[in-house]
């Protein structure tokens, strides 16, 4: 079983950088792939980034080049560092995961994904 825990949401102002956590539990962190999605308010969740098991990551087109997913393998935790943040990134941030064997489908859609945390919100002010 694998739990998920989001962490270091909070207000900033619009141009600010953050960085949020996602803290797994459960065995063979390295063989999952995860992404992180957000969700403004009266708007559905929307993909924002992702990273595989091979260390490789991808962004949605607005996000690109402010913000970057990593992780820290000992410390089984995934990273979403956010710069030059904008009111429109305002949303709760939700990490997801799928082992790499069960992956199927696109790793943009939720539906590809077995486990997902609770959420971070996170609010940018104009």
């Amino acid at each position: 079983q694998v739990e998920l825990v989001e962490s270091g949401g909070e207000l900033v102002h619009s141009g600010g950088s953050l960085r949020i956590s996602c803290a797994f539990t459960g065995p063979s962190f390295s063989l999952y792939h995860m992404a992180w999605f957000r969700q403004a308010p009266g708007l559905a969740r929307e993909y924002v980034g992702h990273l595989n098991a091979g260390g490789g990551t991808g962004y949605e087109d607005t996000v690109k080049g402010r913000f970057t997913i990593s992780r820290d393998i000992p410390k089984n935790t995934y990273y979403l560092q956010m710069n030059s943040l904008e009111p429109d990134d305002t949303g709760v941030y939700y990490c997801a995961v799928v082992h790499h064997q069960r992956f199927r489908g696109s790793i943009k859609q939720e539906g590809s994904y077995y486990y997902w945390g609770h959420g971070t919100q996170v609010t940018v002010s104009s």
